[in-house]
């Protein structure tokens, strides 16, 4: 699968949270970090025999070592599975490294499933089958409604504009439109032009 590490690749169809809240998951007293919850992760995954592992998140993976607080914590880990492509994200937690370690979890319950006998592997994850890739996504200038030789004070006026009408705190918000707008940005940001 050909999905970005960073910044966060939702998974397409899959709803976000609407509330988010702090997460029980710890090292001892501390909260984790994200490097922590990838010593969670990562031998699950291989346990649950994933093939072709990509970790998306909108933390850049040279910060793992931090908390993993981000505006939009979501976390999707990719994987095909005996051939087939799978996903499995989590958005629900506050920070990112907590919804890695909340996949962790699931994972193990997945796994837990097959040995006690109840189910199959397969069976549990025949609803995670990651969805054929998405249709190119638009272009930043695109989504911020913005022509592609704007300026940077252009491109912040469109994106803070947007994000006045789409926050997800507004009644009439959207979380999926907002997070559209901050990647355009982002990816904006990353040319070195707002």
């Amino acid at each position: 699968m050909n999905v970005p590490a960073w910044p966060l690749h939702w998974p397409p169809g899959w709803k976000r949270s609407p509330f988010r809240r702090s997460a029980p998951f710890r090292v001892g007293r501390d909260r984790l970090r994200i490097r922590d919850a990838l010593r969670r992760l990562l031998p699950e995954l291989e346990r649950l025999g994933a093939d072709d592992v990509t970790i998306s998140t909108n933390v850049k993976p040279h910060l793992y070592d931090q908390m993993g607080d981000s505006a939009d914590p979501g976390a999707a880990v990719y994987f095909t599975l005996d051939g087939a492509p799978t996903v499995l994200a989590c958005d629900r937690w506050d920070r990112t490294s907590d919804n890695l370690a909340a996949i962790a979890a699931h994972v193990e319950a997945l796994r837990g499933q097959e040995r006690w006998g109840v189910g199959s592997l397969a069976q549990a994850v025949a609803g995670y089958k990651a969805l054929a890739a998405a249709p190119p996504a638009r272009a930043w200038w695109e989504v911020l409604g913005v022509r592609p030789d704007a300026t940077g004070e252009q491109i912040r006026a469109a994106r803070r504009e947007l994000l006045a009408k789409a926050h997800p705190d507004r009644p009439d918000g959207d979380h999926d439109q907002a997070a559209a707008i901050n990647e355009a940005f982002q990816a904006a940001c990353a040319q070195g032009r707002a």
